[in-house]
């Protein structure tokens, strides 16, 4: 068992150095967003506007997507890929399923140049740069974003959490996503009061991390989530923890579910989902096939989540991922709906 955690660690390190360095240009002074910018440029007509405040975020089905959700602007995913050379591509993968169920690329792709994922983060890109970026796509859209994360790219999205919440430092500068730099601040033009606000404190609205822990947590960068991994801060409104039974990776066992459960240590809605042992830790996020389907789409498409520590049985055709998939794209489909109601309704409040 030793033997093999070792081994993991080891090619989670060599994907780490696999990965090319990303340029940190302090003191770039790009221009900000005016203050009500996301309220005064939303032009959505008000028939639209009226059909996404009478959807139920709870249940959002293929039609709703297709007729009016995707007539709207989306919150911006943060994707973040593991840590071995190239498992990124499952994560595009994942982004290419997104986009296929009705989501938006724009909202997906990277804004940076990038040799190799035009969709995914790597983990081992500073969690403050990702933090800081969050901010700047919540000051620019008006949305607050969403984070998903497989295997260590699970630890650092809880560790972006953390950063937001002020556990590494009082301040975090604004990343431009464009210029792939820092700004020279701190602090963000709130889209709704217009105030000047923290990057630290900013929240997002849904967050997820599935197959995070056990090795990943050997790497120098995640030292410091050894003990802070399961623990969930206020800087999210939904997070889910995936872990997948008999993970030798990231050491979850059927026998031993309580060390792999997430937590909250505020008021964050915390779920924990156990998937199947045949799923494959290092390829789950390899989900495009599952939107070619059509009866694989209406189960996805018509997918609820069950009680909490509880899935549903997995549809024929399952190679190892409909369920996380499935989960996963109920609660971008709500969260969507919930960010574009509530920007709406600031708008209208604003006049």
């Amino acid at each position: 068992m030793m033997n093999l955690v070792l081994v993991a660690a080891l090619a989670l390190l060599v994907g780490g150095c696999a990965t090319g360095p990303y340029r940190a240009q302090e003191g770039t002074n790009a221009p900000q967003t005016a203050a009500g910018t996301p309220l005064k440029s939303l032009r959505l007509g008000a028939p639209l506007e009226d059909r996404i405040l009478a959807l139920n975020p709870e249940r959002i089905s293929a039609t709703d997507v297709r007729d009016t959700l995707s007539k709207a602007p989306a919150p911006r995913i943060l994707l973040i890929h593991g840590g071995i050379y190239p498992v990124y591509l499952a994560m595009s993968s994942f982004a290419d399923f997104l986009v296929a169920m009705g989501y938006p690329e724009a909202a997906l792709r990277r804004d940076d140049s990038v040799v190799d994922s035009v969709y995914s983060y790597s983990p081992y890109q500073d969690s403050a740069q990702l933090a800081g970026m969050l901010a700047w796509y919540y000051e620019r859209d008006g949305m607050r974003p969403m984070i998903v994360g497989h295997s260590q790219g699970g630890v650092q999205a809880v560790k972006v959490l953390d950063e937001l919440a002020g556990v590494f430092g009082s301040e975090v500068p604004v990343w431009n996503p464009i210029t792939d730099s820092a700004e020279n601040r701190t602090t963000i033009v709130d889209p709704f009061t217009g105030a000047r606000r923290p990057v630290v404190g900013v929240t997002v609205s849904y967050a997820s991390a599935v197959g995070a822990g056990g090795a990943a947590l050997l790497l120098p960068n995640q030292w410091t989530m050894a003990h802070r991994l399961r623990t969930i801060p206020d800087t999210v409104e939904e997070f889910t923890g995936f872990s997948i039974s008999g993970d030798l990776v990231a050491l979850s066992f059927p026998g031993a579910r309580g060390a792999s459960e997430y937590h909250a240590n505020g008021k964050a809605k915390v779920r924990n989902i156990f998937l199947p042992g045949s799923y494959n830790h290092v390829v789950i996020p390899a989900t495009r096939y599952l939107a070619t389907d059509e009866t694989m789409r209406d189960w996805l498409d018509a997918y609820v989540p069950d009680r909490k520590d509880e899935v549903a049985v997995a549809p024929p055709g399952d190679k190892g991922g409909a369920l996380w998939a499935g989960d996963v794209w109920y609660f971008v489909k709500k969260h969507w709906c919930l960010e574009l109601q509530r920007l709406i309704r600031a708008r209208r409040a604003a006049g």
